[in-house]
């Protein structure tokens, strides 16, 4: 069992930069790929992007490429999402959740525990 907590959304303005968190408690999480989901009101979830379980890679979808990275400190056991130059189409709810994906997914089915999120508004 993985407990996930989501952190630091809040209000920005457009070209803003912020970092959200990912907060895990139980067993054994640096053994999870982790991914960062984002649903916008009236929308869908979509990907963001995932990190591996060691942090050696992550990727990014196209729509945040170039503005967004993912890292992760295990001793901590701790996801972050930075975001720079955000734009107010990035305004959602974003959310971590894991997978035994080693390499991550692409897939939100693929993803097993996830927290509750965190809202980002970017205000134009």
């Amino acid at each position: 069992q993985v407990q996930l907590v989501e952190s630091g959304g809040r209000l920005v303005q457009t070209g803003d930069s912020l970092r959200v968190s990912c907060q895990a408690s139980g067993r054994a999480f640096s053994h999870y790929a982790v991914g960062w989901f984002r649903q916008a009101r009236g929308e869908e979830r979509e990907l963001v992007g995932h990190i591996t379980w060691s942090g050696g890679s992550f990727y990014v979808a196209d729509s945040v490429k170039g503005r967004f990275t993912i890292s992760r400190d295990n001793a901590k056991n701790t996801v972050y999402l930075d975001m720079n130059d955000l734009k107010p189409a990035d305004t959602a709810v974003y959310f971590c959740a894991t997978t035994i994906v080693g390499s991550g997914s692409y897939s939100a089915t693929q993803y097993d525990y996830w927290g509750q999120g965190t809202q980002v508004t970017v205000s134009s």
